[in-house]
């Protein structure tokens, strides 16, 4: 059971690093935003598939906590962006 979960949680990480390349090729503040929250969902996914293949059960405090701070930034984007258009 501990290799699919590994397995699993290499396949959440190879798609934090695609979602890093497509950042970094550059996009709108929007898609950056969109990328932030991916890595936040995406490591909370890993995280808890680690944390229960490594039997580490502090990792999903760091997991929880880290979902917590993914909503609050998306929270605070939302309410930046409230109003903008494309041209400001």
């Amino acid at each position: 059971m501990i290799e699919i979960e590994l397995a699993l949680a290499l396949l959440l990480l190879a798609n934090l690093v695609a979602a890093l390349v497509f950042v970094a090729r550059g996009a709108t503040a929007a898609d950056w935003m969109l990328a932030a929250l991916l890595f936040g969902t995406t490591g909370v996914g890993l995280l808890a598939l680690l944390s229960r293949a490594m039997q580490a059960p502090a990792l999903v405090d760091v997991a929880l906590t880290l979902a917590l701070l993914a909503a609050i930034t998306g929270i605070a984007f939302a309410k930046a962006w409230d109003g903008k258009t494309h041209d400001e």
